[in-house]
């Protein structure tokens, strides 16, 4: 495993585990609103972590050095990982196959 693979996969778990102490820290409270709390942490700290070095040539910030190149990117991500998620489908969703 590489190092950025590792940071990754840390920062990922760290994500979960936290939402879940939260949750069980306040029972009555709505693990919805701590999710969303999580999810614009992580988009704040995605947006400062992507922001062009500031040299107009530079190859790394090519694709990223405008807000709107940056939002198309996250787009990508975000939709990336929610699909590949063990919880993107739900037995309980609208749209689920009824035999």
């Amino acid at each position: 495993m590489s190092d950025e693979e590792a940071s990754y996969d840390i920062a990922s778990r760290e994500a979960v585990e936290l939402g879940n102490r939260l949750a069980d820290a306040e029972p009555e409270g709505d693990v919805w609103e701590i999710a969303d709390g999580l999810l614009a942490g992580a988009v704040q700290y995605w947006l400062y972590a992507r922001q062009p070095c500031g040299d107009p040539d530079c190859e790394d910030c090519a694709s990223l050095c405008t807000a709107e190149l940056r939002m198309e990117a996250l787009h990508q991500l975000v939709e990336d990982f929610a699909r590949s998620s063990e919880y993107f489908h739900a037995p309980t969703d609208f749209d689920a196959g009824r035999a």
